[in-house]
């Protein structure tokens, strides 16, 4: 199926990443030139050079999201080099594993200010040009704790609740636009993120990793962890073409993992 993204231009945020990295790759072998952003730039730039390798367009950009300075400074660097912003994935680093009352308010301001501002910061900044030429996705990866909260993860089943209401309010005002809003769910990925936090919780629990693994393995319906590639086509066709007439949706990506309806 042709996603009818050929030459969009795509914004990966954290796309040095495990997610952030397979959505990149999955957008350019559409065609959508990739700009690759990530807070380290080694790693922005193996996503890059692999997109590079596949024969596709991609620009490696080092950003930290809590520098709300370099913002300007970036979007005009993607434009210049690749076109205006068509589609942004908005995906930003989780939060260290923490039960709520072991948050202070200096965590959740600086949880706020590097998970959620800046997400929305970025997405005020590209939207006006979608709104003008009629055409543009924007999709935030979410996590199942914004369906079922993870223990031990508050500040993101708190956090990214957020961006949830956030994305639902914005899918309705710009619908009209020709500009769709949508969320998308991971649940057990195999990324670095859920190695360290399997790790984590293993330590916690004073059990073995692969003890953990297994017990986490068993509660998935599919029997196994979900492939980075398996959830960046999901988002990849939430952001083409094809999905025109679905916004304000949250999709889920867990091999069953999640039981409520």
């Amino acid at each position: 199926m042709d996603l009818g993204i050929k030459d969009k231009v795509a914004l990966v945020l954290g796309g040095g990443g495990g997610l952030g990295s397979a959505i990149a790759l999955a957008l350019s072998r559409e065609g959508a030139r990739v700009a690759v952003a990530d807070i380290d730039l080694a790693a922005a730039l193996r996503t890059s050079q692999a997109i590079a390798a596949a024969g596709g367009s991609a620009l490696a950009l080092q950003w930290d999201l809590a520098q709300g300075s370099v913002l300007a400074d970036r979007i005009d660097q993607i434009t210049s080099t690749l076109g205006e912003i068509d589609i942004l994935i908005n995906n930003s680093g989780g939060p260290k594993p923490a039960r709520t009352e072991q948050l202070e308010d200096a965590d959740w301001r600086s949880y706020f200010d590097s998970m959620v501002l800046p997400l929305m910061a970025i997405t005020r900044a590209v939207l006006p040009g979608m709104q003008r030429r009629g055409w543009g996705r924007i999709v935030t990866s979410a996590s199942s704790g914004v369906i079922a909260p993870i223990p031990n993860l508050a500040a993101s089943n708190t956090l990214r609740l957020a961006l949830v209401g956030w994305s639902k309010s914005l899918a309705a005002e710009v619908a009209a636009d020709g500009v769709t809003v949508n969320v998308t769910v991971p649940g057990r990925i195999a990324t670095n993120r859920v190695a360290f936090l399997d790790q984590a919780k293993a330590q916690g629990l004073g059990k073995s990793v692969e003890q953990v693994s297994a017990e986490s393995t068993a509660s998935i319906p599919m029997g196994r962890y979900g492939d980075p590639g398996e959830y960046a086509d999901v988002v990849a066709f939430l952001a083409s073409a094809r999905a025109s007439y679905i916004t304000g949706s949250l999709v889920r990506v867990d091999g069953g993992l999640l039981s409520s309806i």
